[in-house]
């Protein structure tokens, strides 16, 4: 378990907890409000549509709460909508901020491989002049 914890979540993960903790928020909602606020609400299923119209922010206004106790349940409901979003856009712009990121590190890697690659030639060439030299000298060369 601390394993789990000292990892840092996966897009994909973080995306399924996300789509997990919104459905139990829309089922919850959707029964609460309609025990909560049984003469707007026939059935549960309509406080489901409406927990799924309010969760993605959509709100037909087809269905509303008019009990205080169901506006609260409706407040818990648009709040963890907004979550929803923020979270949802916040994942995606960090996957292309890490993506964007790597490729930037992979460039800069490549450029000082290169860098690395032309001193070696640079070198490989200035020892071959000093070997010429030191020949044509007529004298031994050291290591």
């Amino acid at each position: 378990m601390t394993k789990f914890l000292r990892e840092p979540p996966s897009v994909r993960g973080a995306a399924g907890t996300i789509v997990t903790a919104t459905a139990i928020v829309v089922v919850a909602g959707g029964v609460l409000i309609r025990f909560l606020d049984h003469s707007e609400y026939s059935d549960v299923w309509v406080g489901m549509w409406w927990a799924l119209q309010t969760v993605t922010t959509v709100g037909y206004g087809d269905v509303t709460p008019h009990h205080v106790s169901g506006r609260i349940v409706a407040s818990f409901v648009m709040l963890e909508g907004i979550a929803f979003l923020a979270i949802v856009t916040a994942a995606i712009t960090s996957t292309f901020v890490a993506r964007a990121t790597e490729e930037h590190l992979s460039a800069e890697a490549e450029d000082e491989e290169s860098d690395y690659d032309k001193l070696a030639a640079r070198l490989d060439e200035l020892n071959g002049k000093l070997d010429r030299l030191t020949a044509s000298l007529g004298g031994p060369r050291d290591g």
